[in-house]
């Protein structure tokens, strides 16, 4: 016992209990639990708001009657594919499922291998001039494509006579100056250590870029391609002014046409619509589930890690 003056005090007293500190932990764990739940429940709020277009568009696209009410959302009724079998009755589905992959994978593949070359060569070369080109470059994304589809259909149509051709298609979306900086500023992130061994070995630029930068840089392609699949898939008004032959249109052409031309007939207008909405938005949303685990903060920034 400690005496001071009239007050006599336990020291024991000044040392927190067990009880006492475990009701001092539990409290910020309750808050960080709260705080977690409330983060919960927004993003799955957010996850219900983006999903539901497209939960709608799947069960519209399979009913038999249209029903634009509340219980029209609702997962019951008389569902059927019927809407989906006139639109393979009524256009060639397949022929314009492989329009468009051909389409697609010309501008992936220009996009991917033009990408890689600009931006190892922004990024690794040194020549004069090298900044104000890149900035030139960037420069080029904010000039809408609207603005030079004239002098361009002008150029493949009347010059160069590629109306109706899979050339004539791909050929105006070869560039894509956003994959140039995305495959720039991974290159950038590459150690000069790497490169300068090559070097040493005696490798030349194109050796280096082959064997030592690009497998590093894998994520970046992953990032170009699910960037890049989604803008000629969904591109519609190019291929319409380019091909007026029906075998040669891509399937937002070919779906388009039909919505306009067909689908206001058909016994159920809005499950023809959103069944044709949903032959066109699969192949992209597929695309994006099974790399979905592969496209996460970690796996891209693994190619820089040196």
């Amino acid at each position: 016992m400690v005496s001071t003056g009239s007050t006599t005090r336990d020291p024991r007293d000044a040392v927190p209990t067990r009880s006492d500190a475990r009701d001092d932990d539990s409290t910020p764990s309750t808050a960080r639990g709260g705080r977690r739940l409330l983060g919960t429940l927004v993003l799955f709020a957010g996850a219900l708001v983006f999903l539901f277009p497209f939960y709608y568009m799947v069960v519209g696209s399979l009913r038999a009657k249209a029903d634009t009410s509340v219980a029209g959302a609702l997962p019951f009724g008389d569902f059927t594919f019927d809407n989906f079998i006139a639109i393979d009755s009524r256009v060639d589905l397949l022929g314009s499922l492989l329009n468009s992959a051909i389409f697609t994978g010309g501008v992936l593949l220009g996009t991917v291998v033009f990408g890689v070359l600009a931006g190892y060569a922004l990024a690794r070369l040194h020549f004069r001039g090298r900044g104000t080109l890149f900035a030139v470059m960037l420069l080029v994304q904010i000039v809408p494509f609207q603005l030079l589809i004239i002098p361009i259909y002008v150029m493949i149509v009347r010059t160069y006579g590629l109306a109706d051709s899979y050339l004539g298609m791909i050929a105006p979306f070869l560039i894509n100056s956003a994959a140039v900086f995305v495959f720039r500023q991974f290159f950038l992130q590459l150690p000069d250590d790497l490169f300068d061994a090559a070097a040493l070995d005696g490798a030349s630029e194109l050796r280096i870029l082959w064997s030592v930068a690009l497998p590093l840089v894998r994520p970046a392609l992953l990032t170009v391609v699910l960037i890049t699949f989604i803008g000629p898939w969904n591109e519609f008004l190019w291929p319409f002014l380019v091909t007026k032959d029906t075998s040669m249109q891509p399937l937002a052409v070919t779906l388009a046409n039909y919505i306009s031309n067909i689908a206001g007939r058909a016994a159920n207008p809005y499950g023809a619509i959103l069944a044709g909405a949903v032959v066109l938005a699969a192949p992209a949303v597929a695309l994006f589930v099974v790399f979905q685990k592969r496209f996460t903060g970690s796996e891209l920034s693994s190619g820089v890690k040196g």
